[in-house]
């Protein structure tokens, strides 16, 4: 197989006492094209080099003078540098020895005389490992960021650090929270900040499943075992092996579905339908609902005993209303993502228009947000956005929302609230001042002259 990586930029570093090793090995390297080689005759040295070299493979001598033999250096230096791999060499080698350098972290352990065959091997061997553990860490970056939960609100910085703590561990996590506020991102998070990163992350809408064919997409099927079923087929807990489950709107599966994701959850093991063998998974599962499935339990239609499983770790996710501070940064990711994937001029949204959405309630929460802001820019031909793009794209105004849109600063605002709310109260008490006065705790004579610097008409109200 051809090798595509660029050995003129890889780092080896050569570590053994005997000089005649360490030339015979530079020069045999160079010859097969890596040219960026230092050596090192000490253990001390080898640390030395190692920290200011940044090599990306060690051969390294296990037995040399001094204070420091290679298994003091293996042993420091994958502690500070752990993407550096290690391949040890020596002429007196044991299989205790092999043994105890490979747990420390060693590749491999090659014995003297050396083979230089075998040397190229293992350097190809290792640059195409690292070469494909950049490329994986390169993607998982790539998405961590297109999945970054998008807010700075104090639920926000709570629900990030619950993140942040929750995702090393493998333990199950329940997501409860409103349609649209994002219990997927939430999921997929916990799993892509994880040790389980590389590995399927399964993604299960249980609601959009019908139900004569949950278990067959949940735990497979053998062949025969119903008709149709020409072939075994790997049910959803085998894909996701080894990596993370999301079972969204898990209240919708049925009593009988979720009695066998309690014994998955107990034994770690399942049976296909039709088959009889047990199939052990090593799974972290995550579930999310919008349901309370408190009143669920309540009603007889969700498992106490799954629940209690699942919720060792419980999200809440906010709704978009709770956290209204955090609408102008997301219209401002929205912006700059439609703006980008669909090649369009960046729109810029005035004070008000931002305002406006800041205070409207968004009942499909951050998904009507992200949709709002997509129909914007379909239907919006300038750049400028401001409150009348907002309704002619369908945002709902109604009097009340709107009636403080035009006030240029609070005190404005306090008086068309106080000039309102003094001329409802005068209303409500047929015109008689005193008794509006007594119920709304003010003093007769204040109200009198409140009345007079609002220009209310008593008459007309009453």
């Amino acid at each position: 197989m051809q090798n595509v990586y660029d050995k003129s930029q890889r780092r080896i570093l050569i570590t053994d006492d005997e000089a005649p090793i360490r030339e015979v090995l530079s020069a045999s390297l160079v010859d097969e094209g890596y040219l960026l080689i230092k050596t090192a005759k000490s253990g001390d040295e080898a640390l030395r080099v190692i920290e200011e070299f940044k090599p990306h493979i060690v051969l390294l001598d296990i037995w040399m003078p001094g204070t420091l033999d290679g298994i003091d250096v293996l042993k420091q230096a994958k502690v500070k540098h752990p993407a550096t791999e290690f391949v040890i060499m020596s002429g007196h080698g044991t299989i205790e020895t092999a043994v105890k350098a490979t747990k420390l972290g060693a590749w491999d352990f090659v014995e003297k005389p050396l083979s230089f065959d075998k040397i190229i091997i293992l350097l190809n061997n290792i640059f195409s490992f690292q070469d494909e553990r950049g490329d994986k860490n390169a993607l998982l970056t790539k998405l961590r960021k297109n999945i970054a939960i998008v807010g700075d609100s104090a639920n926000m910085v709570i629900m990030k650090q619950m993140i942040s703590r929750v995702s090393a561990s493998s333990s199950w996590v329940l997501i409860t929270g409103e349609n649209g506020t994002g219990k997927e991102l939430v999921a997929q998070n916990i799993h892509y900040l994880s040790p389980r990163a590389s590995k399927t992350f399964v993604e299960v809408n249980c609601a959009a499943i019908p139900e004569e064919l949950i278990e067959s997409e949940l735990f497979g099927h053998e062949k025969g075992a119903f008709t149709g079923a020409d072939k075994m087929k790997k049910g959803k807990f085998d894909l996701a092996n080894g990596g993370s489950i999301f079972l969204d709107e898990i209240a919708d599966m049925s009593l009988k579905t979720q009695a066998k994701i309690l014994r998955i959850l107990q034994e770690r093991r399942f049976t296909r339908v039709g088959g009889e063998e047990n199939v052990e998974v090593d799974v972290r599962v995550i579930a999310a609902t919008n349901k309370n499935l408190e009143v669920e339990i309540k009603e007889g239609r969700f498992r106490e005993d799954l629940y209690y499983r699942l919720n060792v770790i419980p999200f809440r996710v906010p709704a978009l209303r709770d956290r209204a501070e955090d609408v102008p940064v997301l219209v401002t990711h929205f912006n700059e993502q439609f703006a980008r994937d669909g090649a369009y001029r960046r729109k810029i949204f005035s004070e008000k228009a931002l305002q406006k959405m800041m205070h409207y309630q968004w009942p499909g929460n951050v998904r009507e947000l992200r949709n709002f802001i997509e129909r914007i820019y379909i239907l919006t031909p300038g750049d400028f956005v401001d409150l009348h793009d907002l309704k002619f794209a369908g945002l709902s105004f109604t009097e009340k929302e709107g009636q403080f849109d035009e006030m240029a600063n609070f005190r404005e605002a306090r008086a068309k609230f106080e000039k309102d709310y003094l001329a409802r109260k005068i209303s409500e008490n047929k015109g008689n001042i005193s008794k509006t006065a007594e119920v709304i705790g003010l003093e007769r004579s204040y109200l009198h002259r409140k009345i007079k610097t609002y220009s209310i008409d008593v008459e007309e109200i009453s």
